[in-house]
């Protein structure tokens, strides 16, 4: 089945292309490899040539695309577009939306910081359906994690997160 909006972003010149996309992941080298692989097929090629071009970039790149998402609980970014700020929103409004909205809030804070400290980025988790409660036990799970497999985790989380906006923006008229 054809997707107008992948034939419409298969047509466009290449930073253009590029540019359409980089809100689904942060990374330019990410959607700079992505737009120079058209055209594609459909979504589940689409998909597929994502998850490549992801696991062969630099932790430099993973690093770009970590800063372009805003800290769990928050709404700024270290490097984000507007696309990018709107469905992080969107993917954290079940952990936000918790009754004890405060606590959760704190509690997030007090975890990101020690993430922070621990590994020098922010806590980086596909939030989608997620609650405050499950995300705050997957950090402090993850808080115990060597740097090198922590780094390997976020850029799997990033990977999810990029899959889900990509649909996303398949889906957008």
């Amino acid at each position: 089945m054809t997707n107008d909006r992948l034939d419409r972003w298969n047509e466009l010149p290449a930073q253009a292309a590029a540019e359409a996309v980089l809100p689904c992941n942060g990374s330019t080298a990410w959607a700079d490899g992505l737009a120079a692989k058209r055209p594609v097929a459909d979504e589940a090629s689409l998909l597929a040539l994502s998850d490549a071009i992801w696991s062969s970039l630099t932790a430099d790149d993973w690093q770009q695309a970590f800063d372009s998402h805003p800290r769990i609980g928050e709404r700024k970014a270290k490097a984000a577009t507007d696309s990018s700020l709107k469905w992080s929103s969107q993917e954290q409004s079940k952990a936000m939306a918790a009754d004890s909205k405060k606590d959760s809030a704190a509690a997030l804070a007090e975890g990101n910081a020690a993430y922070e400290a621990k590994f020098g980025r922010i806590f980086l988790i596909c939030a989608t359906g997620k609650s405050a409660a499950e995300i705050l036990a997957s950090l402090h799970q993850r808080l115990n994690s060597t740097p090198e497999a922590e780094l390997l985790e976020a850029a799997e989380q990033q990977r999810q997160i990029t899959q889900l906006r990509l649909r996303r923006w398949l889906g957008e008229p």
